[in-house]
């Protein structure tokens, strides 16, 4: 067992590690297990967040896009984002990834905000 604060720190491991993976390896397969590392910390990530809402049911929205993909756009954003900045370095392309990123964080936070872990209530007697 993990002691929480590593616990709670492992998605985001996995993702820094997807990130910076690409930025340095070269080798095709190499860049593909960076990819699947990164979205396997945003899977982990979301499988948490789903278990952590906050919002009523009865409130939510349904959309026309799947669960998993919309858990899943923040982190695609931003993993747009590092591929525009890694496999096309130029000005117009690191402005489109700063705003990708950028967006991609405000979606994060947005979220985050309906994500906090609460205690089952217990029966006082």
């Amino acid at each position: 067992m993990l002691i929480k604060p590593l616990y709670e720190l492992l998605p985001f491991t996995y993702m820094i590690v997807g990130c910076v993976s690409i930025f340095l390896l070269d080798p095709n397969y190499a860049l593909i297990a960076s990819v699947v590392v990164y979205f396997y910390g945003a899977h982990i990530y979301n499988l948490r967040s789903k278990n952590r809402r906050t919002d009523p049911k009865r409130k939510r929205k349904s959309g026309l896009i799947p669960e998993t993909l919309y858990g899943l756009m923040p982190f695609i954003y931003v993993l747009i984002a590092v591929s525009l900045y890694r496999f096309y370095p130029r000005d117009s392309s690191i402005l489109f990834a700063l705003c990708l990123t950028t967006y991609g964080g405000y979606l994060f936070l947005r979220r985050l905000s309906y994500r906090h872990h609460r205690l089952p209530r217990s029966i006082s007697q």
